[in-house]
């Protein structure tokens, strides 16, 4: 039965358990990014053909291929994908950034431009664990900022593509779809092969391979960010529904053995009601075996003195999810200042940001949302700035720049500014 502590009993780094290591696999991942650089579309097919069961002929899936494993969807999840589309679409438009252009000053002009990335990969399971959600989550952002080409990896296992990926890919707009997977993926979408162009940035969750890969080719590439182990946070008292917080710790327990699912009251009954409830459920969670095996690990029950004193809590913690599972949320909103997404009110499971309700589920987690962000359309810009200056006016700053640069003992920048002036060139 998952565990319950006073909050004076355990320190914040005990109730997120952050500092478990899973296997090294950074030289077999070492490994694959150098076959693949080296060898191109032969050594991912052979890839393909070790771990996913075959060899595709053709690295590429063409279009006739894509609408037929699409077709292959349920019509109902289909139309589910559309209208989830629909708010993810809405949210993230609003996220939309322009240029600026200052002109306060006489003869100068600054700015800044916003620039959408040329080419994004977008790298999604294909197996037992596949995510048409992240499909959208992913391409979605990228494709309001204006990237050009979203190009999407996944894994064919035995040569077949999973049609409910491929339906999200249709939905979203993906450009183009390579069967491949793993660590092998990820290379060659940092490096290039024959056949599947380099990108400019890489996201999208995997396992271990996937994230070590995408750890060691960053600075080739852009990545959206190297996902530990998924994390709740609920903030609940006495007024709260026991069955549906121990539903939504669950929700979070069944991803991995590795995920940790954590409850902050100010109620012991109402502790002691959801640890009883937690039990109730697991027996009959499909996936019950992981599940018990995270709460078991990583679930935890605190007793805190006031749900203030929870906020407080949340806020060292800086968990990946975090729900308010109060009257007045809103009254706590304000307080909340390290969270990747925040769900307020008892009508707001953690799933609806996974799936349908807009904002995006690629979250900070293992403590980062003290200084990260979800995914945004942001992610996938960049920034230039820009400076003009009329002779008139730089005549006016050189010796202030050049003085300036000889602080610094740059004698050569101080002439660059002062060779402009008249006076400059005896």
């Amino acid at each position: 039965m998952i565990r319950i502590y006073r909050y004076s009993e355990i320190t914040i780094d005990e109730i997120f358990r952050r500092d478990a290591k899973e296997t090294d696999v950074s030289a077999a991942v070492t490994e694959i990014l150098a076959g693949v650089k080296a060898g191109g579309d032969a050594a991912l097919k052979r890839y393909a053909e070790k771990f996913d069961g075959a060899a595709p002929q053709m690295l590429e899936a063409g279009a006739s291929e894509r609408k037929e494993a699409a077709a292959q969807a349920d019509p109902g999840f289909v139309e589910i994908l559309k209208e989830a589309a629909d708010h993810i679409r809405a949210f993230h438009e609003k996220q939309k950034r322009t240029g600026f252009v200052m002109t306060e000053r006489a003869g100068v002009v600054l700015g800044q431009k916003v620039i959408p990335l040329d080419r994004v990969g977008l790298y999604v399971p294909g197996g037992t664990a596949s995510y048409p959600s992240t499909v959208l989550m992913d391409c979605i952002p990228a494709k309001i900022a204006g990237v050009r080409e979203v190009i999407m990896t996944t894994p064919a296992k035995d040569g077949k593509l999973n049609p409910a990926v491929m339906a999200a890919a249709e939905v979203a707009g993906v450009d183009r779809v390579f069967k491949i997977g793993g660590a092998q993926a990820i290379a060659a979408l940092a490096y290039g092969t024959e056949s599947v162009p380099r990108v400019d940035k890489i996201v999208g969750p995997g396992n271990a391979f996937v994230a070590e890969a995408k750890k060691q080719v960053f600075g080739k590439v852009s990545i959206d960010m190297i996902a530990g182990p998924s994390e709740i946070l609920v903030i609940a008292d006495r007024t709260s529904d026991p069955v549906a917080v121990a539903a939504d710790m669950l929700a979070q327990a069944e991803h991995d053995r590795m995920a940790s699912a954590v409850l902050v009251t100010d109620c012991g009954e109402f502790a002691g009601n959801v640890a009883e409830e937690i039990e109730r459920q697991l027996e009959r969670l499909p996936r019950g075996e992981i599940a018990r095996a995270s709460i078991e690990n990583n679930g935890k029950i605190i007793l805190a003195d006031s749900i203030g004193q929870a906020v407080e809590i949340a806020n060292e913690i800086a968990p990946e999810h975090l729900e308010i599972c109060v009257d007045d949320p809103f009254r706590w909103l304000a307080g909340v200042r390290h969270a990747g997404s925040i769900f307020l009110g008892k009508h707001a499971p953690e799933a609806l940001g996974d799936y349908f309700a807009g904002p995006n589920h690629t979250l900070p987690t293992g403590g980062t949302a003290r200084f990260s962000s979800p995914l945004s359309v942001d992610d996938f810009v960049k920034k230039s700035s820009f400076t003009y200056y009329t002779d008139e006016a730089l005549s006016r700053e050189a010796e202030k720049i050049a003085k300036f640069a000889m602080q610094e003992g740059l004698e050569g920048h101080a002439r660059s500014a002062l060779v402009r002036l008249p006076e400059g060139r005896a």
